[in-house]
């Protein structure tokens, strides 16, 4: 266990090891696909791990399927399923991931952790609705478009939980145009100009 990484996230001893392994297959991986910006390397656990693992204590507690959109390097959902491990192991986790290469990566690292998770290597648009209790996404799309792919896969009373950055209040008026919610936000603990969202009630307008 690296001092970078048990000094940055609370959690249990199982539960970093799992972390550490991902860590290490996606330092190997990247060169060849490319999961994240190169310069985001030195500070993985900071600009990544971190980043994604604060988005776990905002979801609903026991819930069973957490959708993870445009999962590319597996970030915030395969963050949020080796958390979800211990603390809640009946949750399952589906990533969506349509470039090839980095769905095989994304069932690398679920094989290798023995995670409860599975990948759909689909377009959002075009993968059977998921009923999950929670859906995530991090740099995938404006908010209005988030909504749109959110809606289908979405249960009654679930939640949108997307990580943002300083331009969401302008992507929130747009999305206002289409749709109607209710919104709490947050600021991020790893980026001063960075905001989560949480959104439910999700209804077009």
């Amino acid at each position: 266990m690296s001092a970078k990484s048990s000094d940055q996230l609370d959690v249990s001893r199982e539960t970093m090891q799992r972390l550490e392994v991902y860590a290490a297959l996606l330092t190997k991986w990247n060169p060849a696909i490319n999961l994240v910006a190169h310069s985001t390397l030195p500070d993985l656990w900071s600009r990544h791990f971190v980043d994604s693992a604060q988005i776990y204590d905002l979801a609903p507690k026991n819930i069973n399927m957490w959708c993870d959109m445009g999962a590319g390097g597996g970030f915030p959902g395969l963050v949020t399923a080796i958390l979800a491990a211990e603390a809640d192991p009946d949750r399952t986790t589906v990533c969506v991931e349509s470039d090839l290469r980095k769905a095989t990566f994304l069932r690398t690292v679920i094989r290798e952790t023995g995670i409860r998770a599975s990948v759909e290597a689909h377009r959002i648009e075009s993968v059977a609705p998921l009923g999950a209790d929670v859906v995530s996404a991090r740099a995938l799309a404006p908010l209005s478009d988030l909504l749109g792919y959110a809606s289908r896969h979405l249960t009654e009373n679930g939640v949108c939980l997307f990580l943002k950055g300083e331009n969401f209040n302008k992507e929130l008026d747009e999305a206002l145009d289409h749709w109607r919610f209710e919104l709490d936000t947050y600021p991020s603990k790893t980026n001063p100009s960075a905001t989560i969202l949480k959104i439910g009630d999700l209804t077009r307008a």
